[in-house]
């Protein structure tokens, strides 16, 4: 009993004294010394394809809509017809119109031979002056009758053919608006239609980025449907209004020649690198943690001693983090052995002696 009371406590003092010989050895680290330096930040937004010049496209009268002849992505001409409504009321009210402009030729033709005979009668003296007067009168109201006529088929045509849509100029159709069966009142856009080849990418981006992205900024873009498809573009405009319910900003790019597969409404992405000069970079197997803080530890270049220092990070980058303070110029960071590391432990730079 006595043996093996002597050996425990043997084994105990040796374990106290060999802990503090430990704790005074010097850990072998790699670090890096902060300097201030460039970083790439990555922004990749999400967007469509839109044409830069598009007009929509509407019957000028209401009506029920018979039908549309294009679809989406159809490439149209000048005054080609595109949809149509009902339109047999104007057709009978052009026809009923013609056929009073008709009447009312005849009638002209007549007063006017009649008028004639009468005014060489009345040369020869074979008639009389208020005969040849009533011939002219009836003659001026049958001309009279003809331009009403006129005009009133004019205004009979022009509903007529307000039953017809056509296209205002050579484009391609874009949106679909309505379809055949459909009431519509007027000026109700049926149709959209991209004027021009120039193509316009559209993303909706935070409130501040705009200001971040220099704007001569050569944009690399990405279809996402296929991604070997790449293009590139232009920031072109920026919309002074931010959306009230999503707190973002309407950015246009525009499309540098865009390629035969890139499509009105294709999904787009936008990869932008933007440099950040002055940046305090480490790498992310530096980062630890100080409560609930962020932290990296610090190597007093004097004594050698580590300390825990909490930073605050701006981003996080591939295998980066960008410290927006907690360190300063010339800082020696601990990269790899943090692990081991307490406050005040004794350390030595890898390659050192």
């Amino acid at each position: 009993m006595r043996y093996g009371t002597f050996l425990l406590a043997f084994i105990g003092s040796a374990v106290f004294s060999v802990a503090p010989a430990l704790s005074e050895q010097v850990l072998s680290v790699e670090t890096v010394q902060i300097e201030p330096q460039t970083a790439l930040e990555t922004l990749s937004l999400t967007g469509a394809i839109v044409a830069r010049d598009e007009v929509g496209l509407s019957f000028p009268m209401g009506g029920r809509i018979m039908t549309i002849l294009v679809r989406e992505g159809d490439h149209v001409q000048r005054d080609q017809e595109l949809a149509r409504l009902e339109s047999v009321q104007q057709e009978q009210a052009m026809r009923g119109a013609e056929a009073a402009l008709n009447a009312a030729q005849a009638d002209l033709f007549q007063a006017k031979e009649e008028f004639e005979r009468q005014d060489v009668f009345l040369q020869r003296g074979a008639t009389t002056r208020i005969r040849r007067d009533e011939s002219e009168r009836r003659f001026r109201i049958a001309e009279a009758s003809v331009e009403q006529a006129q005009a009133d088929l004019n205004r009979a045509r022009k509903a007529y053919e307000d039953t017809f849509l056509r296209a205002s100029a050579d484009g391609t159709v874009t949106a679909r608006l309505a379809d055949p069966g459909e009431v519509i009142a007027g000026a109700h856009p049926v149709l959209k239609l991209a004027l021009g080849a120039a193509m316009d990418a559209v993303f909706d981006t935070p409130e501040d980025m705009p200001t971040r992205i220099p704007k001569n900024l050569t944009i690399p873009l990405s279809l996402i449907d296929n991604p070997e498809v790449r293009f590139q573009g232009h920031i072109r405009k920026v919309s002074p209004l931010v959306d009230p319910q999503r707190g973002t900003i309407q950015v246009s790019v525009g499309v540098d020649m865009p390629p035969a597969q890139v499509s009105y409404s294709a999904a787009v992405r936008a990869s932008i690198a933007i440099p950040r000069p002055d940046q305090i970079i480490v790498p992310y197997s530096a980062l630890s943690a100080s409560g609930h803080s962020a932290a990296v530890w610090v190597v007093n270049p004097g004594t050698m001693r580590a300390s825990l220092k909490p930073v605050g990070i701006a981003r996080y980058s591939d295998g980066l983090i960008m410290i927006q303070d907690g360190l300063k110029t010339g800082d020696i960071v601990v990269t790899s052995g943090a692990q081991l590391l307490y406050p005040g432990r004794v350390v030595r730079l890898i390659g050192e002696k």
